[in-house]
């Protein structure tokens, strides 16, 4: 016989669980949704008047009968009903984070799988309700929209998410009355619940936890039986803390109501650990045979172990002194100021007596904006500024600076030190960005420390640990950004740390040779320092400057501490603005946060920081992060390319290297900005496509070149041919060790790389990759000019004058040409070996290896491996001193003789031996009678 399916919630049932039982009744016709024993005084008014229009069922009056399956909603904890047993199988559909797994042979709806999905429970089963395109009645619409308002606080609630609202404006389409739910949502409070009320209030405690404003609300009401929640409501609004906590000891047991107005304390947590549940801002536990004191005890240490500190103005703020314009300044002046930083509004100053600097105002650009509208730009700043000496401490909470910003009107605010000096500035912008991250629950920051720590060598980790704790004894912050920390969070290091580049720029808020000298005095090694752009380069494997650091065994006394890296580069954080289109930008000393601004893409914009106290916290101003997690290459700003436009070759490597997309709008820019190509350096666009002839695939790169109209706009001739893809994959093929390491992104120049061909045919020791990828992309291109003689032709002139290639790749090209030239002759059958030997003996070992990849001919292949092999090799055993005992002087007759005797050899009309002597003697007999 087939058993029964019912349908339960929690004791002490809410609008969100009695809305839930209704939706399970809707979606499982065959189920009997059973009534809690115990409702809210304002669930069973609403029962009192509409009880008939629904299907609940009291529990004393479940039919008899086996429950095969009990659908569990908006909790995971009931009180079983008659009928129930072990066999009975459990469907939990709850929207609530779980305080320990499901017992086993329990389900979860998948629809509720994950924590915090939804603000209510109602809402997972009104969207199954949509999709199934059911209509409602507007009492059940009625409840059902009663769920979802009471457990988002109508709507308001930081739990409530676009799904809660997105089913509450269908309920309304069903007929939900919004009269009806207001009625029984502002439920007024009984004498009992009004004295309740009045005692938590008076004997509230406020609490500081970790900078957190907690009120923890305790009373002993044994005689108490109504619901605690809405009494916690008015308690959360009246007090507005961080967090609050009510604790009433019941009957027999002890119930904990908690409300948070901010993420820094996860209530839901804390509940957890008492034995409840619940959402980041909203929590519930009922603890039974417990006393006030025990739990208020508990909850004080989970405070304190799980509070986090509230976000300071320091982690949002760009650090480093903010641009300021004196007092006297034009306002035209000022304006030239704000374009040419990109900046809003500027710090005031009035220079005082005593020769310091003070706060005065603050010029915006829509002030300046306008008096230059008005053809007023030669006024002094003072008279169109905002007056003010409105100024933030960086160790205040943000929500000092949201205050401020409302109360001042500046959409700017100067960060102060302890001592009253500017050391920053925080704008609107910062704090729309935090309140950005913290809706948007963004993908979870890997753990940086842990990543460090396995991917660095242990001297390398410990290394850096000193830079970071010299720094901050100086009262600087470093950072170690770029492609280090890219690679990191991508995980392209092994366990050896191999595939990822362990090349390091650290980026210095402060003086980064003064912290490059210290560490040089602390550790030994070298420094070469270049003060006009603040850089230094700390040398750790020069001979005759050893690296003596007793600090480096402080923490590992194992006598492996791993290689060191050759160098460290120490750079002081900068900005930068473009005065025109295409050339080098104007650099000056700025924060961390504008250094990774004046990065190319987003992806090259984390930072990771060093100082002990945040050691491994990643910095991600600019949305890298997720970036990298999406596989997106974006630039930072519209006209990035237009400021530089070698980052389109730069663009299009990362894409290809990381199999990465660029980003669709990224891609529009691209393309506007292809044209300014042309005004590029020749130098700087050979670096970029070096650097692309260095990756593992430089053809996926250069066929997408190709694609986007790049290479066109480099040269016109400039093209990918069909045949590149398959040759560049024949020569990795003969290479021994694939490709060689990949070039350092901030290097000016590129140093080249030698590559050695795993056959024994082709000897390449000194010849660097790239060169030998541009003889295969312009092999094609190269014409065929009969008689050319290994002159430099029209085509080879113009590309080596545009991309300013090296002096061998040139000579490559024009030996190319002229091996090309003679290919005709090459695959002639009856073309002798010395022939064949007076052509390629004109040829470098390079020149050889792309013939034998690009050519097909049998015959051509042939010849080109006899002479690696042989021919090459062949040479006569006589010499000059041979030629002299025969009576003949040195002079040029010399030559003549042994390019007849090697061709006689290669030929082979003579041999080795005695026959090479009598033609020799033969040939000065010959030179001496004709003299």
């Amino acid at each position: 016989m087939r058993g029964q399916t019912v349908i339960l919630s929690h004791e002490l049932a809410d609008f969100d669980a009695l809305a839930s039982l209704l939706g399970g009744a809707l979606l499982f016709p065959q189920a009997l949704p059973v009534l809690p024993r115990k409702l809210k005084r304002n669930v069973q008014a609403f029962l009192s008047l509409y009880r008939n229009q629904f299907p609940f069922v009291e529990p004393q009056h479940l039919p008899r009968g086996r429950v095969d399956l009990a659908i569990v909603v908006d909790t995971r904890s009931f009180n079983a009903v008659k009928g129930m047993g072990e066999d009975t199988r459990h469907l939990v559909i709850d929207h609530h984070s779980a305080a320990e797994p499901l017992p086993s042979g329990w389900e979860v709806w998948r629809e509720s799988l994950g924590p915090h999905t939804t603000g209510a429970n109602t809402t997972l089963l009104v969207e199954r309700l949509i999709q199934q395109h059911r209509g409602l009645s507007p009492f059940q619409a009625t409840l059902l929209a009663l769920g979802i308002y009471e457990d988002t606080g109508s709507l308001l609630y930081p739990s409530t998410t676009h799904r809660d609202i997105r089913c509450a404006a269908w309920l309304v389409e069903q007929g939900a009355r919004l009269d009806v739910m207001r009625r029984f949502m502002r439920f007024p409070p009984t004498a009992a619940q009004k004295a309740l009320s009045r005692q938590l209030t008076e004997d509230a405690e406020h609490l500081t936890v970790a900078g957190q404003n907690v009120v923890l609300a305790v009373a002993d009401a044994p005689e108490y039986d109504d619901e605690l929640s809405g009494l916690a409501h008015r308690l959360n609004e009246l007090f507005n803390p961080d967090a609050l906590f009510v604790v009433v000891r019941l009957k027999d047991h002890v119930q904990v109501v908690a409300r948070s107005n901010t993420d820094a304390i996860n209530v839901g947590l804390i509940a957890e650990f008492l034995g409840g549940g619940g959402h980041r801002r909203a929590a519930a536990a009922l603890l039974e045979g417990a006393t006030l004191a025990d739990v208020r005890g508990r909850i004080g240490c989970l405070l304190q172990e799980h509070a986090r500190a509230p976000a300071k103005v320091a982690e949002i703020m760009s650090r480093g002194r903010p641009h300021t314009l004196d007092e006297g300044m034009s306002v035209a002046a000022a304006m030239e100021l704000m374009q040419r930083y990109g900046h809003e509004g500027f710090p005031v100053l009035q220079r005082g007596v005593d020769g310091r600097d003070k706060l005065v105002g603050i010029l915006t650009r829509r002030e300046a904006d306008r008096t230059i509208t008005h053809r007023l730009g030669a006024l002094p700043v003072h008279k169109v500024m905002r007056q003010g000496d409105h100024t933030v401490r960086e160790d205040a909470p943000v929500s000092a600076l949201h205050g401020l910003m409302i109360e001042s009107g500046w959409g700017q605010i100067p960060v102060v030190d302890a001592a009253g000096e500017l050391v920053g500035i925080v704008t609107r912008t910062d704090l729309l960005k935090l309140w950005g991250e913290e809706r948007e629950s963004s993908p979870k920051i890997p753990d940086v420390s842990r990543e460090l720590g396995q991917v660095l060598p242990a001297g390398q980790h410990r290394l850096l640990w000193l830079v970071g704790e010299t720094a901050t004894a100086m009262g600087h912050a470093v950072y170690v950004v770029g492609g280090f920390v890219r690679d990191l969070l991508l995980g392209r290091f092994d366990s050896a740390g191999g595939a990822g580049s362990l090349d390091m720029d650290l980026v210095v808020e402060g003086d980064a040779i003064e912290l490059a000298e210290r560490m040089q005095a602390r550790c030994g090694g070298r420094v070469v320092t270049h003060a006009r752009f603040g850089t230094a380069k700390w040398i750790l494997d020069e001979p005759g400057y050893p690296v003596t650091c007793p600090d480096l065994m402080a923490d590992d006394t194992a006598a492996d501490q791993g290689p060191l890296p050759p160098h460290f580069d120490f750079v002081t954080a900068r900005t930068e603005f473009y005065t025109e289109p295409t050339v080098l930008p104007t650099v000056e000393q700025g924060s961390i946060r504008l250094d990774l601004h004046r990065r190319d893409f987003t992806v090259n914009t984390l930072a990771v920081a060093l100082t002990p106290d945040r050691w491994g916290d990643l910095l991600d101003f600019y949305g890298g992060l997720s970036d990298l997690q999406t596989g997106v290459v974006r630039v930072l700003h519209s006209l990035s390319f237009v400021d530089d436009p070698t980052r389109i070759l730069r663009a299009v490597r990362y894409e290809q290297r990381f199999r990465f997309q660029i980003e669709t709008r990224t891609q529009e820019h691209l393309l506007d900005a292809a044209p300014l190509l042309r005004r590029v350096t020749s130098a700087r666009i050979r670096q970029e496509l070096d650097r692309i002839f260095q990756e593992e695939r430089p053809e996926d790169a250069v066929f997408r070149l190709d694609e986007l109209g790049i290479l066109r706009r480099i040269h016109p001739a400039l093209r990918a041919g069909p045949s590149f893809a398959k040759r560049c994959a024949s020569l990795r093929k003969l290479m021994e060790e694939g490709r060689p390491g990949e070039a350092r992104e901030g290097d000016n120049g590129l140093d080249e790389a030698p590559v050695k061909v795993r056959t024994g045919q082709f000897q390449l020791e000194d010849t660097p990759i790239e060169r030998l990828y541009w003889g295969l992309l312009i092999y094609d291109l190269l014409p065929v000019e009969n008689g050319n003689g290994g002159k430099t032709s029209s085509l080879e002139k113009e590309l080596s004058e545009r991309l300013r290639l090296r002096g061998r790749t040139q000579r490559l090209m024009r030996e190319l040409q002229m091996v090309k030239t003679r290919l005709p002759q090459l695959s002639d059958p009856q073309l002798r070996p010395s022939e064949v030997v007076a052509v390629l003996d004109r040829a470098q070992p390079a020149v050889l290896l792309l013939l034998s990849l690009v050519e097909e001919d049998p015959l051509l292949r042939r010849r080109l491996k006899r002479y690696e092999q042989t021919w090459r090799h062949v040479h006569p055993a006589l010499d000059g001193r041979d030629l002299m005992r025969l009576g003949l002087q040195p002079g040029p007759e010399y030559g003549q003789i042994m390019r007849g005797l090697r061709t006689a050899l290669l030929d082979g009309e003579i041999e080795a031996g005695a026959p090479e002597q009598r033609l020799a003697e033969s040939m000065v007999r010959d030179i001496l009678e004709a003299a």
